[in-house]
């Protein structure tokens, strides 16, 4: 079966793209990717990555966020209002074409040490980016 939601993913896409008067030729073109990849993402045979998805949303002039729900990246229905801000920033900063990967990682490792002195850690408990490991931040010791 197709992962997540996919399928309202791609309805939602061709939605959007109806209501811009956009062919999938011409949407393609605007966000970089190929025609066949865009039409089996609207089928729901494909999941984009976060870049992919920011760039159609850029194309299409609408949030990000809402394509990173729809795709399955962002849970807004199981996580709560800061859960979702957490998720949407790692996807932007993640997302962003201007960034090295390593770059990204600095940032989000800065960005989570900040959380964690605030007290603040990810829905599954990890207090790292994506479950990864963030001891690489600077950490706030008891006196």
């Amino acid at each position: 079966m197709a992962s997540l939601n996919v399928g309202n993913l791609g309805e939602y896409l061709r939605e959007q793209r109806r209501n811009a008067q956009l062919s999938l030729r011409q949407l393609a073109d605007a966000a970089g990717v190929s025609n066949p990849y865009l039409s089996q993402i609207e089928r729901g045979l494909r999941k984009p990555s976060a870049e992919v998805l920011q760039q159609v949303a850029k194309a299409l002039r609408i949030s990000a966020e809402t394509l990173y729900v729809r795709a399955g990246i962002l849970d807004a229905e199981r996580d709560g209002e800061e859960h979702r801000r957490d998720g949407a920033t790692r996807a932007v900063v993640l997302a962003d074409p201007t960034l090295t990967e390593q770059q990204k990682q600095v940032l989000l490792q800065i960005y989570e040490s900040f959380r964690k002195e605030n007290g603040f850690v990810d829905g599954d408990g990890a207090a790292g980016p994506q479950g990864q490991e963030s001891d690489a931040g600077p950490q706030q010791t008891a006196s």
